[in-house]
């Protein structure tokens, strides 16, 4: 991992990678973007600059929210389809990245491996963002840690997510346990997360006052929750084992008796796209106690923070 001349990670791969106070400062910028968007205040940090978007994956509000911030600071976003290059295959990961760090000023990647955005970040000379891989979603989570803060303090928060121990569930487990919240993740037994990220999560909770804790009864699990949160069932690349995870996960399901079983304070959270019927039911995502729609729109705000700080002027 390389840094800044001033300490910080040059790259944002992980949310585990950076210093509690660095997090603690992109979210209060972010906040400050947000209020600076709605008074239709321009900051031009990225003028003259150019941030490239590569996407592997199917896209609505990282490749959006991404385009829109690099617009929205003064940037000019390119985007690069996934099959005109074909990184790891038509050429070499050290070859891209070198190539792009003579024309562009940031990377930002949304792949399935993990290894891929890692050798981006090893190789380039610019900064790469992860826009998501099938390992982490550090973006997403800073989003999340950004719509939380505007509900509630961040450190002691209850955070209860409910599913599959993805990559969203990844990179909460880092984020709870930087910023000193308490995250218990309900999944069943045998699709929990990657050990080597729980005890990521729980190194970082020691120092912050947080907590990492697994679990498998959902009603157990909300009773004094103050988030809940879920993710689908069936991530991009498993579509071919959607019935059966369906079976599997069917108990898993945040819906109206999951959110009764919850305090009346809890808020939910999704982190989109929601297959509405399946991992959360249609009145709860619709209900006043939702966020989801918060959530999506803190994506560009939190986005902005990180483009700011690592490629801005």
């Amino acid at each position: 991992m390389t840094h800044a001349t001033d300490g910080r990670p040059r790259d944002f791969i992980s949310i585990a990678d950076w210093p509690r106070e660095r997090i603690q400062g992109l979210l209060a910028r972010a906040s400050e973007l947000k209020q600076l968007r709605k008074r239709r205040v321009a900051v031009a940090p990225l003028a003259g600059r150019s941030v490239l978007l590569y996407f592997e994956k199917p896209s609505l509000r990282t490749h959006v929210t991404f385009a829109v911030g690099v617009s929205e600071l003064g940037g000019n976003a390119v985007y690069l389809p996934p099959g005109q290059v074909q990184i790891g295959e038509r050429e070499p990961v050290e070859d891209v990245a070198r190539n792009l760090s003579r024309w562009c000023d940031g990377i930002v990647a949304r792949t399935f491996r993990h290894d891929i955005v890692e050798g981006l970040a090893r190789h380039a000379s610019i900064p790469v963002i992860n826009a998501l891989t099938d390992h982490l979603h550090p973006c997403q989570a800073l989003a999340d840690a950004l719509t939380i803060s505007e509900l509630r303090d961040l450190p002691g928060t209850r955070l209860v997510f409910i599913g599959d121990g993805n990559n969203v569930a990844h990179s909460l487990i880092h984020t709870a346990g930087l910023l000193g919240m308490h995250i218990r993740v309900c999944t069943p037994p045998e699709h929990g997360p990657a050990a080597a990220v729980v005890e990521r999560g729980r190194e970082l909770a020691r120092a912050s006052g947080g907590s990492v804790e697994l679990a498998h009864d959902v009603l157990a699990s909300v009773k004094d929750a103050d988030v809940l949160y879920t993710d689908v069932w069936t991530s991009m690349g498993q579509e071919h084992a959607a019935a059966e995870r369906a079976k599997k996960f069917r108990p898993y399901q945040l819906n109206a008796q999951v959110l009764a079983a919850a305090p009346d304070h809890a808020r939910v959270l999704h982190c989109m796209p929601a297959h509405r019927g399946e991992e959360i039911t249609p009145d709860v995502i619709e209900s006043e106690r939702s966020s989801v729609f918060d959530q999506a729109e803190n994506r560009l705000h939190a986005q902005k923070a990180i483009l700011e700080l690592l490629i801005g002027s």
